[in-house]
């Protein structure tokens, strides 16, 4: 089948510094880099990587053309990326010498998507393809439920995190993917557990913590332990870790082998230095688990 991902496109430009950054503090960076990024451009990088056939729903400005070709480059069908006025979508992003990060986004064209562009995209897409969105752009309401009359399987990974807009989806979805942060705000905005939710399979990321996979249908609830390496940046793991995961269930791996899959993708990807660019394929992962 076919993973059709809505999803932002960004121009990354990462700093090294020895800390993170106090309110007021001016801080010297050590190294800068400029690269692919965004969530979904992240995603769309892992999920081709992982073996997945995935086509980009998005769009970049006049100085974003490079992203699209590098997209390309990595195997995303980029047929449904357009062309806008305006700046790409772009990230401020801080990473010090722990791994750990902070972000300032802006989302550029990535919040100037047409819903007829959307629409072209989606009446091209099977019944049991896969839309996959998170929240870096407009139109996911429409777009999941249009994927949902047209027989998709929808999964939605809720970040950055806003209850309302998982309320909005939530009746389309098939899968939602977070982290242990945004379920406990989203528990909270719901007044409900995950496992009150009316969505069939919920996977909650913990960081070194590991996983646990929330199944609905069968009221069943299972932890996966994480895999064990030195982190030395952490921005888009979780990226890599969804885009695993929908491309494993696309190929028909069991919901076991396709978590445990992106858990690996994503502990190799803390490994190293970037985002797109960096993201690990099956090699990468054969070779990892031979070492």
């Amino acid at each position: 089948m076919a993973i059709w991902n809505l999803g932002s496109i960004n121009i990354d430009v990462v700093y090294r510094v020895p800390h993170l950054p106090e309110p007021g503090e001016t801080l010297a960076a050590t190294e800068v880099t400029r690269g692919l990024g965004g969530k979904g451009a992240n995603m769309s990088v892992a999920a081709a990587r992982a073996a997945g056939r995935v086509a980009h729903i998005g769009a970049v400005g006049a100085d974003g053309g490079w992203t699209v070709e590098r997209l390309m480059e990595y195997g995303v069908d980029v047929r449904h990326i357009a062309r806008l006025s305006g700046e790409t979508g772009h990230a401020i992003i801080a990473v010090d010498g722990a791994g750990e990060n902070n972000i300032i986004l802006y989302s550029g064209t990535n919040r100037q998507l047409a819903s007829d562009m959307i629409g072209a995209a989606l009446s091209t897409a099977d019944r049991g393809d896969t839309l996959l969105m998170q929240n870096e752009t407009n139109g996911q309401a429409e777009a999941a439920q249009m994927a949902s009359q047209l027989g998709l399987k929808v999964v939605y990974a809720a970040a950055p995190f806003d209850a309302d807009a998982v309320r909005v989806v939530m009746p389309y979805l098939d899968m939602l993917v977070l982290n242990a942060v945004e379920a406990a705000q989203l528990s909270d905005a719901l007044g409900a557990d995950l496992t009150d939710l009316h969505i069939s399979q919920i996977v909650v990321t913990r960081g070194a913590d590991g996983c646990d996979h929330y199944d609905n249908i069968r009221k069943t609830q299972k932890h996966y332990p994480s895999v064990k390496v030195d982190a030395v940046d952490t921005t888009g793991a979780g990226d890599t870790f969804t885009g695993y995961l929908v491309a494993g269930l696309d190929r028909d791996l069991p919901i076991a082998q396709a978590i445990e899959l992106a858990m690996t993708a994503g502990a190799i990807m803390v490994t190293r230095h970037g985002t797109a660019d960096v993201i690990p394929d099956l090699k990468d992962i054969e070779d990892f688990k031979r070492g």
